[in-house]
Parts: structure tokens; C-alpha cells; sequence
């Protein structure tokens, strides 16, 4: 009750204030901060960016101790959508803080749409904590210095992954959704991979939902190989081709298996067929072992009578961070000096502790090497942790340009 409460008000509030509230000054005296948060409440990624809306809203709740106020100060959030469009998420950036005079921006859900926005943020040297798109290249060559991510990047994904298929004798092709996700998360994948061989990089359209083709082409370059034989996913959205996999027994009659890394709960319903598999994930509820976890799984069992998921951690962490930043500022949400205090710092999140890294802003953060059990008291496939991979324990390039 308590965060729909909220999320009317904060609508309420972000309405008045564009309106008349701005005229009588408000924002200039400083009362509110204000926030945007973009994401994807409609559209292919709408499952996803409603999880990271809850995650943030219920983090900014835990951050402030309930009060929703730093520094004397009340945070506002100004949701908009994006729709999984890169044109309209620029443009609702461009609006938040050129129109709604937002002192930073939270979002977005999908990769090209956050490329899109990286140079809004630098046009109005404003900064945008970049929540949960993945693409390397957004703290890579793409990155700019107004620009943080608690979101882990495609070469964290990847790294991580190799931890479990990079093996003497092992062959893998990687299958991937041909965008900016996709296609960073294979380099990263590439580059990762020291032992094992990579024989074949299949990409497929994100909206693919007749994988048969493409399966037929993995089938061919690997059935002939020796040894054990890897198909590593990478798929986001909907109409992940696990249930295509497990339709043409690919393991059963060519010794194919399938390899990936952690998803939403409704999806991974599809790795209970595959009992075994192994990966690493971003997160799962029942890995993370510390007080901010057990605070997130608490209040969100006591909200909705089920788990929090992959990104209601990722908003939550996003919330953690600009609460940690705006504590520290006394409340300044001056740019450069939010910058200041954000390069290297570190801040409780449900994962542990995450460092943005001083050099490009990425959070350097832990990820979870797991092996999937059918577990009959759960819908999905449980990812059992074999062992919880720390930052230390990752070489994570440092991509950016400048």
C-alpha cells in the first residue's frame, strides 16, 4: 500500500510541478529533488523495467529510513516511458531536465535506447545513472563523464560466464539477439574465452520467434566437434529460444548443451528442463547473503507474497547508490559535485557492495557462478550457487575513450 501510495503521489507531485509549482519557484529554493526515471513501462522490455520501477521506489523507501527525504530535502520521481524506443527516450531525457529541471535522471531498460541518451546527459551536463541497459559501449567508447551505471555491463556478464565454460577441449557458439545487447555480449564473451574454442557466432533478430533455422546452423558447426559442446545464449526479452532448445533434444542426440546466464523468474521456468546447466547470473534472491538483501526479500515478500527478481535488485541498488551520494553531498545536487562524490564510491546494495570505478563509472560489482536444480517446490529452475564470483576476481576492460 505504502508504494502505491507513493507512486500516485509522486505522479501528483511531478504534475503540479511542471505546471504552476515550478512558476512559484519551488525548485529554485531547493526543496525537492527531483529525479527522472525512464524505462520501458510498455513495450518488448516492459517486464523488466516495471521490476527495476519497483526495486528503485522500494530502495529510495529503505535509503531514506522511510522519510523519502535526504537532507532535509524530498526526492520527487518523475516516471516516464520510453517504450523501448531510442527516439523517445532522448527526447523524454531532453524534456526532464530541460523542461522538468530534474537534478539527475535513473534508466533506462534497453541498451539502444540508453545510447541514445548518453549525449542528452552530456548536452545538458546532467548526470544519468544508467539502470538496467547492459551494453559495454555505454561505459565504453560511447561513455561520457556524466554518465554512471550500477547495472552491470556485458563484459561482467561475460567474464563471469566464461568462469564456468572456459575449459580445454570444450566447443561454443554463442547465440545472441543481433543489437547492441546481443553484439556486446558476445565481444565481451570472445575476448573472455582463453581455453576453450569458439567456433561460431549465430545472431538472430530480437523479435525471432522461429529459431529453426538458426538452431540448424549451431547443429551443423558443432555436432562434429569433439569433445563437450556449448550453446551460450544471450537473450533478452521475450520468446527466448530455451524451449526450442529442449523441443529438438539437441543433447540428447548431438551432446549439444545449452549454457546462459541468469534471467527474470518467469523466464528461467524454461531452465527447469535443463538440470545441470550451468552459467552465471546478475542475481537470484536466495544467493546474496547480507543485511540490504534480506531487507529487499523481506519487504518484497511481505508487498507482493513472492521473491524479488533479477531487476528489483537493479533498481534497488540504483536507489542505494544516489541515496549513498546525496548523504555524502549533504544534499548538493550540484553535477560536478555529485560527480565528485560519486567516482569511487562504494554503497551497500543488495548484491554487497558495489565501487563505481573512477575511470569510466561502472559499478564493479560480485555475480553468482550457479548450476541450475529442478526443484519441484518452485516454477522455475533454481540457480544453486557453486560460488560467488567477486570483483577482484574479474579483469573488467576498461572500454571508454576519453
Amino acid at each position: 500500500m505504502q508504494r502505491r501510495q507513493w507512486i500516485i503521489r509522486s505522479g501528483l507531485i511531478g504534475a503540479a510541478l511542471t505546471t504552476a509549482v515550478l512558476a512559484g519557484g519551488v525548485h529554485a529554493q531547493g526543496k525537492d529533488i527531483r529525479i527522472a526515471h525512464i524505462y520501458s513501462k510498455t513495450g518488448a522490455l516492459e517486464a523488466y523495467g516495471k521490476q527495476t520501477q519497483t526495486g528503485f521506489m522500494m530502495g529510495l523507501d529503505y535509503a531514506t529510513g522511510g522519510t523519502m527525504t535526504v537532507a532535509g530535502r524530498k526526492i520527487v520521481v518523475l516516471e516516464k516511458d520510453d517504450q523501448g524506443k531510442p527516439d523517445l527516450g532522448k527526447s523524454l531525457l531532453a524534456a526532464a531536465y530541460g523542461d522538468d529541471k530534474v537534478d539527475l535522471a535513473v534508466g533506462p531498460t534497453a541498451s539502444p535506447v540508453a545510447l541514445a541518451m548518453l549525449p542528452v546527459a552530456e548536452e545538458y551536463k546532467k548526470i544519468l545513472l544508467v539502470e538496467p541497459a547492459v551494453a559495454d559501449s555505454i561505459t565504453g567508447d560511447k561513455w561520457n563523464k556524466y554518465i554512471f551505471r550500477t547495472g552491470r555491463n556485458s563484459s561482467q556478464d561475460a567474464i563471469a560466464n566464461a568462469v564456468a565454460l572456459d575449459k580445454p577441449g570444450v566447443s561454443i557458439v554463442t547465440l545472441a539477439q543481433d543489437n547492441a545487447f546481443g553484439k556486446d555480449g558476445v565481444k565481451a564473451f570472445r575476448e573472455a574465452i582463453k581455453k576453450a574454442k569458439l567456433v561460431h557466432e549465430e545472431f538472430l533478430p530480437p523479435a525471432t520467434t522461429d529459431f529453426t533455422a538458426g538452431l540448424q546452423r549451431i547443429v551443423d558447426r558443432l555436432k562434429d566437434q569433439p569433445g563437450r559442446k556449448f550453446v551460450w545464449v544471450v537473450w533478452a526479452g521475450a520468446n527466448p529460444p530455451f524451449n526450442k532448445f529442449a523441443e529438438l533434444e539437441l543433447q540428447k542426440r548431438y551432446g549439444i548443451e545449452l549454457a546462459t546466464g541468469g534471467n527474470i523468474l518467469p523466464a528461467m521456468v524454461a531452465y527447469k528442463q535443463f538440470p545441470g546447466m550451468e552459467g552465471a547470473a546478475y542475481y537470484y534472491f536466495g544467493m546474496p547473503k547480507n543485511p540490504v538483501n534480506e531487507a529487499m526479500v523481506s519487504r518484497h515478500y511481505s508487498q507482493f507474497k513472492a521473491p524479488p527478481d533479477f531487476f528489483t535488485a537493479g533498481g534497488f541498488s540504483a536507489a542505494m547508490a544516489v541515496v549513498t551520494a546525496l548523504k555524502k553531498s549533504n544534499g548538493d545536487t550540484a553535477t560536478n559535485k555529485l560527480i565528485a562524490t560519486m567516482e569511487g564510491m562504494s554503497f551497500d546494495t543488495p548484491k554487497g557492495k558495489m565501487t563505481f570505478r573512477k575511470e569510466d563509472h561502472q559499478a564493479m560489482q560480485s555475480m553468482y557462478h550457479f548450476k541450475i536444480k529442478a526443484d519441484p517446490a518452485f516454477a522455475w529452475g533454481v540457480p544453486e550457487l557453486i560460488h560467488e564470483i567477486k570483483p577482484e576476481e574479474m579483469a573488467i576492460p576498461i572500454r571508454n575513450t576519453r
